[in-house]
């Protein structure tokens, strides 16, 4: 039996269908007691030594967490967002404790955690799946880098137990979750924004198309490699960068220079940041620190680094995201050992700095439907699925252009998972 799994940059989550066409999500236990659909997408790892022999071990999603938090262990490694890096023909392998790990086998670690998860849940051996991907994948410039991102995740969905993989691009499982409840056919406009990469598919959906091919429903795709990450990034910019001694300066003798950049780039990336924790970069660091004029400020930085408070510094920022889309304004805090970090922040300073990455959205939407020669009035409805389609700058240009009549949204976060599932019981 096939499930449906999305595995996504910031989050994944599984489901079974029915043969009645209900779907089953899995649920993962958080440390509060509490339950969740999706398990999030990071990979906690720790050198163990047992009888003389040392090992790596991993958790992943709430358990990777709760082991993060616990403070217990002072030389793991925290690492999120791998998805991100499928696309690079660069990065072939990290290095953990001195040992080197293919990308798709740190990946692997986290799909079977699910996997097994998902099986204790559901009752039933797991190897078949509809696994989602995106139309572009982060950082790809051309259809073969796509390729070869999808064939790195097959490889990492084999090696963690999946012996039968038919990829879906993702905004065509959200289609399909959503035409599920339709009683009469629309033509529709997908927007699914993810962590990593907002696509864009327009389909016909409905009773008559239910058990038509793909190819007949489907009028085209479109991708791009942003999407909440890169909304993350701009925040980490703006508010946190400059109180870790962005664009400062350090005494060479008797000259002046800039503060290293290329540092504070990485810290805006969620899946660059725990490669700052290299031995080379936090010896630069400590020297910047003896040279800087603002000192304090690189020591808040070094203290990040090393005590890899990525996730910590990642929730604080997705909490004043998540409250500038409720709210016109909202207070940035972050608060951890000796770093005190507070700042005022409008939704209007916050659209501002997010300005270029809207105009590539709403470009790629033109390109969708120029491409397949569909004009604005033909779309009966716009889906808007995953995070960051909360964002009000995001939903409005699909209003501007559609009509806040013809937005619909749901299921945000479990749309593609559920989608993947229907179209696993076909």
């Amino acid at each position: 039996m096939r499930v449906g799994f999305d595995f996504g940059t910031t989050n994944s989550s599984i489901a079974l269908a029915a043969e009645n066409g209900e779907v089953r999500m899995a649920q993962f236990s958080l440390a509060s007691g509490a339950a969740t659909e999706s398990w999030r997408s990071l990979l906690y790892l720790l050198k163990i030594t047992e009888r003389g022999r040392s090992t790596i071990r991993s958790w992943s999603g709430p358990l990777g967490i709760e082991r993060y938090l616990g403070g217990e262990d002072e030389k793991g490694r925290l690492v999120q967002s791998l998805k991100s890096f499928l696309s690079s023909h660069g990065l072939r392998s990290t290095e953990v404790f001195g040992r080197q790990i293919a990308l798709e086998d740190l990946v692997a670690r986290i799909i079977r955690d699910i996997r097994t998860s998902a099986e204790e849940q559901f009752g039933i051996p797991i190897r078949a799946a509809v696994v989602g991907r995106p139309v572009r994948f982060v950082g790809a410039k051309s259809e073969a880098d796509d390729e070869f991102a999808a064939g790195r995740l097959r490889v990492a969905l084999q090696h963690a137990g999946f012996e039968d993989v038919a990829f879906e691009y993702e905004p065509v499982a959200a289609a399909w979750f959503y035409q599920s409840k339709l009683e009469r056919d629309e033509l529709i406009l997908i927007g699914d924004f993810g962590g990593g990469t907002s696509d864009f598919s327009l389909i016909r959906v409905g009773p008559s198309y239910r058990r038509s091919e793909a190819a007949e429903q489907v009028l085209g795709n479109q991708g791009l490699g942003l999407a909440g990450d890169a909304f993350d990034a701009k925040i980490v910019r703006h508010l946190v960068s400059p109180a870790l001694g962005a664009n400062t300066e350090l005494r060479s003798g008797d000259k002046l220079l800039p503060v290293p950049g290329w540092v504070y780039r990485k810290l805006e990336r969620w899946h660059h940041l725990s490669l700052l924790r290299s031995q080379e970069t936090l010896n630069l660091l400590r020297s910047v620190e003896r040279q800087a004029l603002q000192p304090d400020k690189i020591a808040h930085l070094l203290y990040l680094i090393q005590h890899d408070r990525g996730y910590v510094l990642h929730q604080a920022v997705q909490r004043v995201k998540v409250e500038l889309s409720r709210s016109t304004s909202a207070r940035f805090c972050f608060s951890d050992g000796d770093v005190e970090l507070t700042a005022d922040v409008s939704r209007a300073e916050f659209e501002e700095w997010i300005a270029d990455e809207l105009k590539m959205i709403e470009r790629s939407v033109s390109e969708l439907l120029a491409k397949t020669g569909t004009e604005e009035g033909a779309v009966d409805r716009v889906f808007l699925t995953g995070g960051s389609s909360f964002v009000p700058a995001v939903r409005r240009i699909f209003e501007r252009r559609f009509g806040a009549e013809r937005i619909r949204t749901g299921d945000e976060f479990t749309s593609v998972a559920r989608g993947l599932a229907l179209k696993s019981s076909e």
